[in-house]
């Protein structure tokens, strides 16, 4: 397939606005479905994973290939709840574009912000799909004035609506200048086209206009020809709409209730349109590894270069083993030949290269540069390795992954589960880098943590079913952190005779608070060539398992900058043992000596209610150490913008319920950390 014709993009929205069921509807009408599955029924295509089904939301970003007009579309269906953030920005970053639905009724709303923030970091071309626009309290005009102030873009709107709400009939095609109606007996396939009503013409040429004002202000050759009063034809608007998406001058809007089968086709259409192929794309960004030294370098996509792509997410199945779900971005490979994993620096035999269709899947022989396909047969790779050759070492950036906020404890049903839960949990931390378990030092208790409370029980739930664990869960705890409030030097030595031999090693360090929220650094300003490399290695690992231990509670650190600023070595007696023992002690002096301090996660929690719940929903949330940022009116009521402590927030929903007849929802993501008031001993 000729990388013009190619288009990889995702559908991304808050939860419940409607992406899997416009993912469906664009499967069918493309042919890939010959009968449309609803979510409420529990039959939705790409929500596969039986968890899907039962809970109607989205887990895991299914991935799936379908043709339209000569073209053909990868597709990725993300998560819209905000437990999933990790596969929705695993998801984006290997992306070319993406379609953001919003619902009529609601416009944007909070995690609607969460993955457009995503979607610009990543530099994602947008379109837009009014979604909903046959509900009662649909305004596709509120919408997008909403999508332009809460985001700062233009919304060019490339259609308007015929009646809104139960009486929206068809939209009016701008660039057309026609009527669009879906049939309703053979579900939409029929789109019926007529001329502009005289009553609607009005509207319809002031919307033109405003159309071929806003493409041409980002056109110099189509703004003259607008100044000078010439007639711009639709070949041309379409083609500085496709150029004005790609440089994100503006976002194009279209519309319709995917539910009711109605403004699917257009949306496809404007996918092909006007969202970008993986060459319209600037090259990805990589870093070349020589000894020492790394440089930045770019890596166009060009199928006959060098093979180079990204392992962006990983899938256990229980008949294939780890399905490697992979972007290549230079290249070509063959199935059944070997790649480097360059993280890893290790080799790996591709067995098999497959074409997926959410669970299905269809075997291809080879993958080029700019396709997305599942590798079969991969044993050591993770999410964000980079796979290529030996010849072409580069290392294409790593996605950062949120830090998890919430723990439960595990305990085996038998002590013959243990082993099985273990396999489990390696599997299960493999597929999410946002999902981590470690043994309590304390109590022996195997303890994981995720994103949220949904988070974790939808993975404990897969570990019961999916993989038969039998194991018991404890009460949801929160995740602290650990870090310093002021700098110290200290310095440690370390002698010991194990099995009659000396190992010494003597270290001096700095430690110092990091900017809240900056993350843990490393650094040694020792630089002494009788030093073997080893040492040095043993020191870094020395503080880097340091860090994850915590300082007094064993919770992990976060934002410390550790110095290394001398180093005692002796050719006869410093051993790499010597030193990492070395490392963790120096730590420990070091930390408690620079005034250690316990962080806590702090959420940011939007509750929806009705006006005359707002009052009581402020007062539960005060209740809870919470503070009220602000507010938003909406069609369908306000909206409460917060944070409070996590530790705070659970058994919210129950209380939240009762103070408002049930009639407010909320929901919650992570903020910050900050210091904890009266450090752990109300804990």
């Amino acid at each position: 397939m000729a990388l013009d014709k190619m288009r990889n993009i995702g559908i991304m929205a808050h939860i419940d606005a409607g992406k899997t069921t416009t993912t469906e509807r664009i499967l069918y009408y493309t042919g890939k479905i010959h009968k449309i599955g609803e979510i409420d029924d529990g039959q939705a295509t790409m929500d596969w994973m039986a968890q899907e089904q039962e809970r109607g939301i989205t887990i895991c970003s299914a991935a799936t290939t379908t043709d339209w007009k000569g073209y053909q579309i990868n597709i990725i269906d993300t998560p819209g709840h905000v437990d999933f953030t990790a596969e929705v920005e695993r998801s984006l970053r290997v992306l070319d574009g993406a379609v953001a639905v919003i619902c009529a009724v609601d416009g944007v709303q909070p995690q609607t912000e969460t993955v457009w923030k995503q979607a610009d970091e990543f530099g994602v071309p947008r379109l837009g799909f009014m979604n909903k626009m046959d509900r009662i309290g649909a305004d596709f005009f509120a919408s997008i004035d909403d999508v332009h102030e809460k985001f700062g873009v233009d919304c060019l709107a490339l259609q308007i609506p015929i009646g809104q709400g139960p009486e929206f009939e068809g939209v009016i095609d701008l660039l057309k200048m026609k009527e669009l109606r879906w049939s309703e007996e053979d579900e939409g396939e029929t789109i019926t086209e007529s001329d502009i009503a005289a009553e609607r013409l009005d509207q319809a040429n002031e919307w033109r206009e405003k159309l071929v004002e806003m493409v041409a202000g980002a056109d110099d050759s189509l703004m003259e020809i607008y100044l000078e009063g010439g007639e711009i034809t639709t070949d041309q608007l379409k083609k500085a709409i496709r150029a004005g998406t790609i440089s994100r001058a503006y976002v194009p809007f279209v519309m319709g209730s995917a539910r009711h089968n109605q403004g699917v086709q257009p949306l496809i259409d404007a996918v092909v349109d006007y969202l970008p192929c993986p060459t319209d794309v600037p090259p990805a960004k990589g870093l070349k590894i020589k000894k020492d030294q790394q440089e930045d370098v770019t890596v166009p996509c060009d199928p006959t270069k060098m093979p180079l792509g990204l392992v962006f997410k990983i899938q256990y199945d229980r008949e294939m083993g780890p399905l490697c779900y992979v972007r290549m971005y230079s290249g070509k490979l063959q199935s059944g030949t070997q790649i480097f994993n360059v993280n890893k620096k290790k080799r790996e035999r591709v067995n098999r290269i497959l074409r997926m269709h959410a669970d299905k899947s269809e075997p291809m022989d080879s993958i080029q540069a700019g396709d997305i396909a599942v590798f079969i047969g991969l044993k050591l790779a993770q999410t964000g390795d980079t796979i290529g050759s030996e010849a072409f070492n580069v290392l294409l950036e790593q996605p950062v992954f949120p830090q998890p906020v919430i723990s439960v404890a595990l305990e085996p049903e038998s002590m013959s589960e243990k082993d099985k839960m273990n396999e489990t949990l390696e599997i299960l931390s493999r597929e999410d880098p946002t999902f981590t378990s470690h043994e309590d030092a304390e109590t022996g208790q195997l303890i994981i943590s995720g994103m949220g409370e949904l988070h974790l029980d939808v993975l404990v739930t897969r570990m019961r079913d999916d993989f038969g664990v039998k194991c018991q869960v404890g009460a949801p705890q929160v995740t602290y952190r650990e870090s310093v409030s002021s700098s110290a030097t200290e310095s440690e030595d370390f002698s010991r005779v194990l099995a009659g031999k000396e190992n010494t090693a003597g270290l001096t360090i700095e430690v110092s608070q990091r900017e809240q929220g900056s993350g843990n650094s490393y650094e040694c300003t020792v630089h002494n060539n009788s030093i073997p490399e080893e040492i040095y290695d043993a020191i870094k690992s020395g503080f880097e398992s340091a860090l994850a231990s915590g300082i007094k509670y064993g919770y992990p650190c976060t934002d410390v900058s550790v110095k290394v600023t001398k180093i005692d070595y002796n050719e006869l007696t410093s051993t790499a043992f010597a030193f990492e023992a070395c490392a963790a002690q120096v730590f420990d002096k070091a930390c408690n000596a620079a005034n250690p301090q316990i962080l806590e996660p702090v959420m940011n929690v939007d509750i929806s209610c009705p006006k005359e719940f707002v009052g009581p929903a402020s007062s539960q949330l005060s209740q809870r150490g919470g503070n009220i940022m602000g507010q938003d009116s909406k069609t369908t009521g306000e909206i409460i913008h917060a944070q409070a402590p996590m530790a705070n927030m659970f058994g919210f929903t129950t209380n939240l319920r009762s103070a408002t007849q049930g009639r407010a929802s909320f929901s919650m993501e992570f903020s910050h950390f900050q210091i904890k008031v009266g450090g752990l001993n109300n804990y």
